[in-house]
């Protein structure tokens, strides 16, 4: 794959994305792959090896057991994205097929309360055409009987499209594809914007360079609330810490595991012959953009016990590799803010996904490409997920978050 760039190659954009991750990567490509879209893209990343991004630390899972309607029609869209990559692709035969487990998630319930929203909620999402269905303990024991489910009133589970897949397969060949396409991309910082007239004109780089633009995407990540203050905006968007183990267990499951919600919270899956899991602990706070170490006490003190508990053959089992990564958090409703400013036209929102970017960046990238060639969402209107809402401090609801 080509290098990026120092130094950009033209003083004028059509459109600059800062940050180059698989939000911003999908938006690019997007955009390249859109025959009615015929400008000039620019992608401003500060870190080319994304070792420290949340793209590079997530736990690359799928989903469609969400409560509101549109984040289902977001995942299933993603679904069969992943499903029929190369074909979205354009059918080119070097692009691979991407490895998909479905495996599926286990929404487990302990209390009538949780079990009632889950039952809400897979009526949604069958309504949808989601293959959810509500478990009961005896189900779940006979399809599962690795779990103790002595203290559980029901499982939500879906076996169709939802599961592990290689999201930096997809994540590499949007950059390849976009780069094929005429995307440039600069490794360097925007540092401010200019803004004349109720719109973003030009980008100021880190280096000193200004380049003008006619649409500015903010795809920053956790850092997506300083590249909004440039232009003035609030954003509730800051860097929470997660982190993920994983483990080899001294009895192997007979069987695939399901990326299990336990009611505590903690979650754990099937990670080929081994297993990953992870949490939220308990003190939740905002960290700085380069804060990834470890809490070394947390595994033992709050995710074993609950392994334990849930999967009793977990009892012996060896840690072969943990990390922490960043949520960008949005801190008012937890789901991501996507579209254009309510004043400053130009200037475009893709941010504060909560953990649900990977899976949610298909859409995502087709919406936003879609917005910026047309000026509106043409399959999936996905105007409720605006930063309208942010302005009014009006929470788009959304029960089934992690």
């Amino acid at each position: 794959m080509p290098t990026a760039h120092d130094a950009p190659l033209r003083d004028a954009y059509d459109v600059v994305i800062v940050g180059g991750a698989v939000i911003g990567s999908s938006i690019a490509w997007a955009l390249s792959a859109n025959d009615d879209f015929d400008g000039s893209v620019l992608v401003v990343e500060r870190d080319p090896t994304y070792s420290q991004a949340s793209t590079s630390l997530t736990n690359s899972c799928m989903r469609q057991q969400f409560s509101n309607p549109l984040n289902v029609q977001i995942s299933r869209f993603g679904a069969d994205f992943v499903r029929h990559f190369r074909e979205h692709l354009g059918g080119d035969p070097e692009v691979p097929d991407l490895f998909v487990h479905h495996f599926g998630y286990m929404y487990l319930a302990s209390d009538e309360e949780f079990a009632a929203t889950l039952r809400r909620n897979q009526a949604i999402q069958s309504g949808l055409g989601a293959g959810t269905r509500i478990m009961s303990p005896a189900e779940i024991r006979a399809d599962y009987p690795f779990y103790n489910v002595d203290d559980i009133v029901c499982g939500s589970h879906n076996l169709i499209d939802e599961g592990y897949f290689d999201s930096g397969t997809m994540f590499d060949w949007w950059r390849r594809k976009a780069r094929q396409n005429g995307v440039e991309y600069l490794t360097g910082e925007v540092a401010d914007v200019v803004i004349g007239q109720g719109r973003v004109n030009a980008a100021v780089l880190s280096s000193g360079e200004t380049v003008k633009c006619g649409t500015l995407v903010n795809a920053a990540g956790p850092r997506a609330v300083e590249v909004a203050a440039m232009a003035g905006a609030t954003l509730p968007v800051e860097p929470r810490k997660r982190y993920t183990f994983v483990f080899e267990a001294a009895e192997p499951l007979d069987g695939s595991l399901p990326l299990t919600i336990d009611p505590t919270g903690i979650h754990m899956r099937s990670d080929g012959d081994a297993y990953m899991c992870g949490c939220t602990p308990d003190v939740d706070p905002v960290v700085d953009y380069d804060d990834f170490s470890m809490d070394h006490d947390i595994f033992e003190d709050k995710v074993w016990p609950v392994l334990v508990h849930r999967v009793p053959a977990f009892e012996r089992l060896k840690i072969t590799s943990q990390w922490a990564g960043h949520y960008a958090y949005n801190t008012l409703d937890h789901n991501v803010v996507v579209g254009p400013h309510h004043e400053i036209g130009n200037f475009i929102f893709a941010n504060g996904f909560s953990g649900h970017g990977m899976q949610q960046s298909p859409a995502i990238g087709r919406a936003v490409s879609e917005w910026i060639a047309y000026g509106e969402y043409r399959t999936l209107d996905l105007t409720p997920l605006g930063y309208q809402r942010i302005v009014e401090n009006r929470p788009f609801v959304e029960s089934a978050i992690i």
